[in-house]
């Protein structure tokens, strides 16, 4: 019985052309024995003339017996020399399963889908392949793994290759901005992920885990990012982008973030290609431009940052702080003219002469110590700074965050040209004998090395401020170089106390004897303690006519509540001289 299912069912019918037959003769065979309607026979005998043979088709075995010895007796009675043969085909299922599974026809190409090797042609290959982008565009998924195996039909696992690169998480809006100009265009689909264990690294590979562990499409997820414009950016948490070139070259990118405990998570973007150099080219293009969108980081060139630092301060960052300072004009600075041309000089001009003192060999880097008493203006000044150098990035280091000083030197050489100001650097650059341990001296060692290891032509400017010169002299002094110049911030003078008491009573209806009063009756104190004093005058006015006036009963009213009332830690907290208790 299995030898009968075994044997071939069907048989071939095979003509062989030989140049003495008439055409008219083996027309009118493949009609009236093979059932040939005319233009078939036509086109059957075109087959011949043209190959030498033609196969009439495909029949029963018995059928195909019949026929042939039909054929035969008329060829003999006809006298013609025309040879018929015929010769078995496989059974049905046989034939079947070396047939192309889409269109019918036999092929021999193999092709794994879903990891089952299957019989395509490659005409239907070709054809899947073109409408992959509106199958792919349309159809609902609901597992990044079903998205990406269609995406990828026709191309095995082994032959993708997937390359990264990892940001950092501050710069995380540049490099949305980059993604959003790259990858928009060419998309045919954008998931969001929803990631189940987010201590985990989203990654191409894990994204196309099948079974329980598959990752679900979810909605996008956004965060805002402040970076000092009307409206934040919108940082994308997570996503996956399939993407065709305009010659069909098929790729996906995917986005997350990059989690190393107790570090700052980093921007991780993930390009997949098939292997071949079209791919690796697409990758390196794509990963140039998008580092090239990164270093150029407009959303925070020219504005005035801070990092956000952890509470341990273990020298990890979680984002940029884009601070909003108005605006302070030459005018505003009330400084003695010597102290003004000082900052001229050493900040204002050199900045705006660096082309020519590169072209010279000169360094351009520069570091300034504002140095002064307490509440003198030292900040008031660098505002004034930043005002003056719109084209600077100002960074905004305090003590505390000195362990973020690797970080903040990143972004430094990024945004250059870029101020770096270090607050009451004090409280780190104390003299060595002073120290509590090795802690504190890598601290200084590490402020001082970052200002020493910068390129000659590097177009940053360090702006250290102290209340306690004293304290860190000798620090500097055994690391000459890093600062080019000492400038004092110092108590203001008459001068300067009428200008302040005009300038912080502006709102005030004061006279020339009312100026002159406050402005004698506060020698040794600083900017802070008359910008108070005139506070205070004002609310003494306005309790006794409502504000239309000031008298020398109001300064002396607010002088006795900030000199007497409150002891010599009063005089001190406000700014004034010490001295100025015991008048």
């Amino acid at each position: 019985m299995s030898d009968v299912q075994a044997a071939a069912r069907h048989r071939e019918i095979i003509f062989h052309h030989d140049h003495e037959t008439p055409l008219q003769f083996l027309i009118e065979l493949l009609h009236s024995v093979f059932k040939k309607p005319a233009a078939d026979a036509f086109r059957f005998t075109d087959a011949i003339l043209r190959d030498g043979k033609a196969s009439c088709g495909t029949y029963p075995h018995d059928v195909a017996g019949d026929m042939l010895e039909a054929a035969r007796q008329r060829i003999e009675v006809s006298g013609h020399p025309l040879r018929i043969t015929s010769r078995e085909t496989p059974s049905d299922q046989q034939y079947l399963d070396m047939c192309c599974k889409l269109c019918g026809l036999p092929c021999d190409d193999w092709i794994s889908i879903k990891g089952v090797d299957t019989l395509v042609c490659d005409e239907c290959v070709g054809v899947i392949a073109s409408e992959l982008p509106e199958v792919v565009g349309s159809k609902e998924f609901e597992r990044a793994c079903d998205a990406l195996a269609l995406h990828f039909t026709g191309i095995p696992r082994d032959r993708l290759v997937s390359t990264s690169r990892q940001f950092p998480g501050h710069m995380r809006a540049d490099v949305q901005a980059g993604i959003d100009r790259l990858f928009t265009a060419s998309q045919l689909r954008f998931f969001g992920i929803h990631e189940e264990h987010r201590y985990e690294t989203l990654t191409f590979t894990s994204l196309m885990r099948t079974g329980q562990n598959a990752h679900a499409i979810a909605p996008a997820q956004y965060h805002d990012v402040d970076v000092g414009e009307a409206a934040p950016v919108k940082c994308l948490h997570n996503g996956l982008w399939l993407c065709r070139t305009d010659d069909g070259l098929r790729y996906a990118v995917v986005l997350s973030s990059h989690r190393e405990y107790g570090y700052e998570a980093g921007t991780r973007i993930e390009i997949a290609v098939p292997t071949g150099a079209d791919g690796a080219e697409l990758v390196q293009r794509t990963f140039s431009e998008l580092e090239n969108a990164v270093s150029a980081a407009r959303c925070y060139r020219g504005k005035v940052l801070s990092l956000d630092g952890d509470s341990d301060y273990r020298g990890h960052t979680r984002g940029v702080m884009v601070h909003k300072l108005p605006a302070v004009q030459r005018e505003d600075v009330i400084l003695p003219e010597a102290t003004l041309k000082l900052l001229d000089r050493n900040v204002l001009s050199f900045v705006g002469n660096r082309p020519k003192l590169r072209r010279l060999g000169q360094s351009t880097r520069k570091g300034i110590l504002l140095y002064g008493p307490p509440g003198t203006g030292k900040t008031h000044t660098i505002r004034y700074l930043a005002s003056s150098l719109p084209g600077h990035t100002t960074l905004i280091i305090t003590a505390a965050q000195v362990g973020l000083l690797p970080h903040y030197m990143s972004l430094a050489r990024l945004l250059q040209p870029a101020m770096v100001v270090i607050e009451d650097v004090d409280l780190i650059a104390r003299s060595r004998d002073d120290m509590d341990g090795p802690c504190e001296e890598s601290m200084l060692n590490g402020l001082l090395n970052e200002m020493d290891g910068l390129k000659q032509d590097a177009d940053i400017l360090f702006i250290l401020t102290t209340n306690r010169p004293e304290q860190l002299e000798s620090a500097l002094a055994g690391r000459p170089g890093r600062i080019d110049q000492a400038i004092e911030v110092p108590l203001p003078d008459e001068v300067g106390r009428r200008k302040l008491v005009q300038l912080y009573g502006s709102g005030l209806p004061l006279g020339d004897a009312v100026i002159g009063e406050a402005a004698g009756r506060t020698e040794g104190v600083s900017a802070a303690f008359i910008k108070e004093l005139m506070r205070r005058v004002a609310q003494a006015s306005i309790a006794r006519d409502g504000g239309t006036s000031v008298e020398s009963g109001d300064i002396s009213e607010a002088l006795d509540d900030m000199l007497f009332a409150g002891g010599k830690l009063n005089v001190s907290l406000l700014g004034g001289a010490r001295e100025m208790a015991h008048a």
